[in-house]
């Protein structure tokens, strides 16, 4: 039978992919009651040649927030009273907020926490699905969509970063309690 796509991503580090294929393979080929031939999904990951560094997996990585399609990469610092902004980006933009992220501090006195998007599709269909059921089943709490859930005790602006067309990380814009901002190539021509 053909795979119905379910999970399309774009990582950024060795350590992302590392999870998101040992997850994808053990969805697809492990038998369960539910799946007793394997989960009916595939997995698209788009991976670049660009020369990144490749850091070593974060302390206390929260790979289920990884393969659901986002999560806190590293939090800014800790200073009250200075401003904060939540920086967003996927693939090869991920080195692009690090940078940010230091002429925020250095040059501006803001802190910025950077999210790593794994997939903007996925938080975007699983947000849907949370409308869907609460459509069908309006007696029930209305269920918070990850992402909502990702950011709603975050302070700042939201901006995301990508390579993309803008239409790509705009697809959550709903979905995010905060100002939403988003920098994409739309014209640019390199995405």
């Amino acid at each position: 039978p053909v795979r119905v796509a379910k999970s399309t991503s774009r990582v950024a580090f060795a350590f992302e992919v590392a999870h998101i294929m040992q997850s994808g393979l053990q969805r697809m080929y492990t038998t369960t009651p539910e799946h007793p031939e394997g989960e009916n999904v595939v997995f698209y990951v788009t991976v670049y040649n660009e020369p990144i560094s490749q850091p070593a997996e974060p302390a206390g990585l929260d790979v289920s927030a990884l393969l659901k399609g986002m999560y806190l990469f590293t939090r800014g610092a800790e200073a009250p009273h200075r401003p904060r902004v939540q920086l967003l980006a996927s693939g090869v933009a991920l080195p692009w907020i690090e940078k940010a992220q230091r002429m925020l501090d250095e040059e501006w006195g803001v802190a910025a926490d950077l999210w790593s998007v794994t997939s903007w599709n996925e938080l975007a269909r699983e947000a849907i699905d949370c409308e869907k059921h609460w459509l069908n089943h309006p007696q029930d709490p209305r269920p918070t969509p990850f992402v909502t859930s990702q950011l709603q005790e975050t302070t700042g602006p939201i901006v995301a970063v990508t390579d993309f067309q803008r239409a790509v990380p705009l697809q959550i814009a709903q979905w995010v309690p905060s100002d939403y901002h988003v920098l994409g190539t739309d014209g640019y021509g390199f995405a």
